[in-house]
């Protein structure tokens, strides 16, 4: 995902199942088994091996393996915080997002938050135990690149918006007002929806606990804070595997990864630029 933030977003033609399709087609060849509808609650849930690599949230971790695990991981393993949780729309369309500027329609995904204050205010709610009244929307509009994921003619797309962890709050209506302030006749376009809350996400997938579906990104980003927080003055995420990417990101104005800035340095990056 940093690389994709640096260079043009890549899209999946006929879908992102197809990336995950074309990983277990190549495990196949190289002998590789993939055993779905399995609950693993333990160890003994599992084969013998020499390695196991576990890609589920902190506290199944550590229900599974805490045998043998050392006692102290185990607890900051429990004492993990989880991020917000996520509301989410899926849409069928009578065509394209009628956005107001139409860049946007070259875009796979556009972020919907109106001025910095705004989002930074709509990101700050769910913290606080608040649903946003104007939420900082993430719109997905993958058809407009491959048109093999909707009829001809036709769009499919969907938005998204983080919510107080475990919420069970309809924000349809709070969505499709925030991009219908950019999209005039957007809601026109609506043929179909369907709503996900929080707590459907968490049901659908216990590794969004309370709906928070990039909490694997938390332990970074809560180590930029806690340096920030204790006087660095910026921190930065960035891909390592991009050349120069270390100078890229300090150096330059397009950078290649995500900065954190401490309070005392914030004015510096909210300035005429910005605010204009």
């Amino acid at each position: 995902m940093d690389a994709a933030s640096y260079e043009d977003w890549p899209v999946a033609r006929g879908g992102s199942a197809r990336i995950a399709d074309a990983l277990a087609s190549y495990l196949r060849t190289l002998g590789g088994e993939i055993v779905t509808s399995h609950r693993v609650a333990s160890l003994d849930d599992l084969p013998r091996a020499r390695v196991y690599l576990f890609d589920t949230d902190p506290l199944q971790l550590a229900a599974i393996a805490e045998p043998v695990l050392p006692a102290a991981y185990v607890r900051r393993l429990r004492r993990y915080r989880f991020g917000p949780g996520v509301f989410k729309l899926d849409f069928a369309l009578d065509g394209p997002i009628p956005w107001r500027d139409p860049r946007c329609l070259e875009a796979s995904t556009v972020h919907v938050g109106g001025t910095l204050e705004e989002i930074a205010a709509s990101e700050r709610a769910p913290f606080e135990g608040r649903h946003a009244e104007a939420p900082f929307v993430m719109v997905c509009q993958q058809s407009d690149l491959d048109p093999t994921r909707a009829p001809d003619g036709k769009r499919t797309g969907y938005a998204y918006v983080h919510v107080p962890a475990g919420s069970t709050l309809d924000q349809t209506s709070a969505i499709e007002r925030q991009i219908e302030r950019f999209a005039p006749g957007f809601r026109d376009r609506i043929l179909a929806r369907r709503a996900t809350t929080a707590v459907d996400l968490h049901r659908h997938n216990p590794n969004y606990v309370g709906g928070a579906i990039a909490g694997g990104m938390r332990p970074k980003v809560e180590a930029c804070i806690r340096a920030a927080t204790g006087g660095v003055e910026r921190t930065h995420i960035i891909d390592g595997r991009l050349a120069d990417s270390i100078l890229l990101e300090v150096f330059t104005g397009s950078g290649c990864g995500t900065m954190i800035v401490g309070r005392k340095e914030k004015a510096t990056y909210i300035g005429v630029d910005l605010a204009t």
